[in-house]
């Protein structure tokens, strides 16, 4: 059996992406819970439907999302959804694998430099801003 660079990278990229991918698996026994169903696309796990758009709409309006992501882990309020913004969420799938570790606190920074100055820390984050220039077309947050 011959191992491939192409091989190795892959196992390193979702070894760096691990934590947050855990996070992501924890999160989607809930959801299971709920009554989400999961599908695999591209190397990442998506879970969406049930009850999760239930449980978000509980949360503060301006902490309400469409679609999350945690390393390998996506989770949506339902299948449509998350096929409407998979490419932005897969921006962030990327971002994990270039982090690792890292990225959660950089996020965090990244938002908290944002309200220092006054702007929105969301939308003006850099690695929201990263993944809506690579995917323009998906940002219906």
């Amino acid at each position: 059996m011959t191992i491939s660079t192409r091989n190795i990278c892959l196992v390193i990229r979702y070894a760096w992406a691990l934590p947050a991918t855990t996070v992501g698996l924890m999160l989607l026994g809930m959801a299971l819970c709920m009554g989400a169903t999961i599908r695999l696309v591209d190397g990442v796990v998506e879970v969406a439907g049930g009850q999760i758009a239930r449980a978000i709409s509980l949360l503060p309006r301006s902490r309400r999302f469409v679609a999350i992501t945690f390393g390998h882990v996506i989770i949506g309020i339902d299948h449509a959804a998350l096929h409407r913004v998979r490419s932005h969420e897969h921006v962030h799938v990327r971002q994990y694998e270039r982090w690792g570790v890292l990225f959660l606190p950089l996020y965090a920074a990244s938002s908290a430099v944002q309200v220092l100055r006054g702007r929105d820390p969301y939308l003006d984050n850099c690695f929201e801003l990263e993944a809506c220039a690579k995917a323009p077309e998906t940002h219906e947050f």
